[in-house]
């Protein structure tokens, strides 16, 4: 199993950054392998840890530590891609939150997790998964989902100030003085997540241009294309993305991954068998896919591999890697490094 992948758009979104500061990223783009014909294919995605890197890159080369929040500045319905243009279509913000989160997976997909949105004390609450442990790699990816949040659900209701605070999960970073450029509210820095919390009152504040008939006819096409995605995975490959969000720190059981399934565990373990193989399998192979994944396309110590796949230690961790690869990972690494 991957880490995973996202459009190419929000590549498109790096480049406009990067444009907005006076820089021209085209050398660094073409390091990666990206072009004008890649940026505009429809179907183009980039793996997760390449994302990570290549915005790493354009912060190194071009000293903008806040890119990720300029790129959210930058954001828009196209960029969100039919997610975007569903939430544009939509009633008010509460729908718009909605249809963001829940067609997500359309424009990206994340191992570690997805968006969601729900009401906590009347407010709305937008959140991204975790993605730690933290580093300068990382950082600008929820500054970018953030922060694109924050200005386009504004952008759609042409009103300001729908915001009462912004959560962060890690620590202030050296660039924390930057975000009070792009958020109009207070930030809150060491949370245990990562979101923006809506006032109660901006929930039902309507969408400029929405429309009912164009939101329920995005809303079959946007069905059809998540139904689409999902009936494309066989069903162990829809157990392995249930269980991959629940390896940081614990071994998942076949209960919470029939939760989250929206299921019961002797539908899920009749299942699995059905294609012949069992739960303990699925978790065994999912485990050794997102092991090769983090040693060979990240800078993740062992250690904080190990808490990510749920293993007790790094030593146990490594000795399940050997027994996958027949190799230890810190040489794996090295012979496989790109």
């Amino acid at each position: 199993m991957r880490l995973g992948d996202i459009s190419v758009s929000y590549v498109e979104l790096m480049v406009k950054a990067a444009l907005k500061e006076g820089h021209n990223p085209e050398t660094i783009l073409a390091q990666y392998g990206l072009d004008s014909v890649r940026l505009s294919s429809p179907m183009a995605r980039i793996s997760i840890p390449r994302f990570m890197r290549l915005g790493h890159a354009l912060i190194e080369a071009y000293d903008i530590p806040c890119l990720g929040l300029l790129m959210g500045k930058l954001s828009g319905a196209p960029s969100m891609g039919l997610a975007g243009l569903l939430a544009q279509s939509a009633a008010d913000i509460r729908q718009a939150c909605i249809a963001i989160t829940t067609y997500e997976l359309l424009n990206s997909f994340n191992a570690r997790g997805s968006s969601s949105f729900y009401l906590e004390n009347k407010h709305g609450v937008m959140q991204f998964y975790s993605i730690s442990p933290y580093n300068s790699y990382n950082f600008f990816v929820v500054d970018s989902v953030l922060s694109s949040w924050r200005f386009f659900l504004e952008q759609i209701a042409s009103k300001k100030s729908l915001i009462q605070r912004v959560e962060i999960e890690f620590e202030a970073p050296t660039y924390k003085d930057q975000y009070a450029k792009y958020f109009d509210c207070d930030v809150h820095f060491n949370c245990e997540r990562n979101a923006i919390i809506l006032k109660p009152d901006s929930l039902n504040c309507s969408v400029e241009v929405g429309s009912a008939s164009t939101y329920a006819a995005l809303q079959i096409y946007a069905k059809r294309e998540l139904e689409k995605v999902r009936l494309g995975l066989t069903y162990q490959e829809q157990v392995a993305r249930a269980i991959a969000p629940l390896l940081s720190g614990q071994t998942p059981t076949l209960d919470q991954v029939a939760q989250r399934l929206n299921s019961t565990p002797w539908i899920v373990r009749r299942k699995l068998q059905a294609e012949a193989v069992s739960f303990q399998q699925v978790l065994n192979e999912t485990r050794k896919g997102l092991a090769i994944s983090y040693v060979c396309d990240t800078t993740l110590s062992l250690g904080e591999i190990a808490y990510l796949l749920g293993f007790g230690s790094s030593v146990a961790f490594q000795r399940a890697f050997k027994r996958w690869t027949g190799t230890a990972p810190g040489h794996y690494r090295l012979s496989n490094k790109k």
